[in-house]
């Protein structure tokens, strides 16, 4: 037993294993809070960009409501809460007419009923095609969800349907690597995304073997893009629009089109359809002229992925009329809810520090702007001869303060 507590108590971890896992429990309260210190109902913001919501089943069991942070905190401390991550033009619902009797503690002035607020079977504690909950009791290894940037609900990989799991793009370690999954029930409204250049989906490796005839099976690596517009060459999607005779242009990357009749047309019609004026990177009016999909796979789209996006006029109509009008705002990105989230807790930091200062006197102030400074220096002065990659341990934290302690003596 005292070997246990000894082997326990030597545990060391080095200054960049330290540095990673704080930064790691840092983002992941950024993506779940935005920055949300919990203090305020959220409702007097009307529908937000994006925001933290949970459901409470012990209010509501037919999980057909949401709140905010604060009013998780506030109103329903005690009760059976899920945490719904986030979710785009959302209003809080604590206190309304879906909660009965009960009403908010932080504002008790709204609506009956938030008629713009989306849900799913994610407020029942319900995820993906499986239905089953997250995370799930009769698993003992939990298995990955990923999340649909339209729909918002989460799915197993096993049920995305996909050929193989070798189709989400990942790294050399495993990880995800795509900035957005559209799932295969979504991608039917964004089929329109298979007239985009290959550039907007992220690349997967699909190990193919060959020549079966022989010994010896051949595996190689070609990139893929799964739901890309691939798609348009193999006959698995048609276009309702006649076939120009036009020589073939480039799209707006600059790229050549290629033998692709089907997006040829596409893009010999910019002139013809849209105009010059409303620079349409398509050059198709997707009101009038609607991809029929035989079959949708699910899309992984790489990073920033949204910007390229045409935003003339007869293409923002068509989001709009799709209700995917929210794909052109930066604010519904989780990289931009990440980014104001790092930048509120700065923010946050700084107003604090600043009011502790102000209620301490000028002696106390210096003082405690120069035990700060001391410190810094202290701690920088000790890891510029120190090796990173090696462990630090208490002696060396005891170090660093013992340091400190002995200048302080000699300036006293």
């Amino acid at each position: 037993m005292a070997d246990a507590f000894e082997e326990e108590g030597d545990q060391t971890v080095s200054i960049n294993e330290y540095l990673e896992d704080l930064e790691e429990q840092e983002l992941e309260a950024d993506l779940v809070l935005g920055g949300d210190e919990g203090k305020e109902c959220t409702y007097s913001k009307g529908y937000m960009k994006r925001q933290a919501i949970f459901s409470c089943l012990t209010c509501t069991p037919d999980g057909n409501a949401g709140v905010c942070t604060a009013c998780s905190l506030s109103c329903h401390d005690g009760h059976e809460i899920l945490e719904l991550w986030t979710k785009r033009n959302f209003r809080c619902d604590c206190g309304n007419s879906k909660f009965g009797e009960f009403f908010c503690k932080l504002d008790a002035s709204k609506d009956v009923e938030n008629t713009e607020n989306s849900y799913n079977h994610n407020f029942k504690g319900s995820y993906c095609t499986c239905c089953r909950p997250y995370p799930d009791p009769d698993v003992e290894d939990q298995l990955e969800n990923l999340q649909c940037c339209i729909c918002e609900d989460w799915f197993h990989e096993e049920h995305l349907g996909l050929e193989s799991s070798d189709m989400v793009p990942r790294d050399e370690n495993g990880e995800p690597q795509f900035e957005d999954l559209i799932c295969q029930g979504c991608a039917a409204i964004c089929s329109f995304l298979k007239l985009y250049p290959h550039s907007i989906f992220a690349s997967v490796q699909q190990h193919t073997a060959t020549n079966s005839s022989k010994d010896k099976e051949v595996v190689e690596d070609a990139p893929l893009t799964v739901g890309s517009s691939e798609e348009l060459n193999n006959g698995s999607s048609s276009i309702e629009t006649p076939v120009s005779e036009d020589s073939p242009k480039k799209d707006f990357t600059g790229k050549a089109v290629g033998e692709n009749v089907v997006t040829n047309t596409i893009l010999n019609q910019c002139n013809q359809i849209a105009g010059p004026s409303t620079k349409c990177f398509l050059g198709l009016n997707l009101l009038e002229a609607p991809i029929r999909l035989e079959k949708s796979k699910p899309m992984f789209l790489s990073n920033d992925w949204r910007e390229i996006l045409c935003r003339c006029k007869n293409c923002t109509e068509f989001y709009k009329q799709k209700g995917l009008a929210f794909l052109l705002e930066k604010e519904d990105t989780i990289a931009e809810y990440e980014k104001m989230a790092k930048q509120k807790r700065a923010q946050h930091e700084q107003e604090r520090s600043a009011e502790m200062l102000n209620k301490l006197g000028h002696v106390g102030k210096m003082e405690v702007l120069t035990g700060i400074a001391d410190l810094k220096d202290e701690i920088g002065n000790y890891l510029a001869s120190f090796d990173p990659s090696k462990p630090v341990t208490s002696a060396d934290v005891h170090k660093i303060f013992e340091n400190l302690a002995q200048k302080r003596r000699r300036t006293t």
